[in-house]
């Protein structure tokens, strides 16, 4: 029997119903980066985004995207994309909260509304 394909949409409202709500209010993550000027790699920013939204939601680890690095100063952004099974996406902020040292926390948001596939 096959098993049906994910959407971005249908990942989210499955996170939702299963964090309630925790996924679309946010939820935040740290990690030490080991430098005087910390930074965080645009991989690894993915793996850990990934990581944390998995471990929230009690889902399999979405394949998620950052286009650069996270800087460890408090207030940066950035923008990560989570891309679904079909090619839906859901945009992911990416807010540093604080810096402690070397250890960067920050606070993950994902979209309200997802976008389909291109094409």
């Amino acid at each position: 029997m096959a098993l049906p394909r994910s959407t971005a949409a249908t990942w989210i409202l499955s996170a939702v119903a299963v964090t309630a709500g925790v996924l679309l209010t946010g939820c935040s993550a740290s990690v030490s980066v080991g430098k005087s000027d910390p930074k965080l790699s645009a991989d690894d920013l993915a793996a850990t985004v990934s990581e944390k939204l998995a471990r929230t939601t009690g889902q399999p680890e979405p394949d998620i995207t950052c286009p650069e690095d996270l800087a460890g100063k408090v207030g940066t952004t950035t923008r990560c994309e989570l891309t679904a099974d079909d090619g839906s996406t859901l945009g992911v902020t990416v807010t540093v909260t604080s810096v402690d040292g070397e250890r960067i926390n920050f606070g993950i948001k994902a979209d309200e509304t997802a976008s389909p596939a291109a094409g």
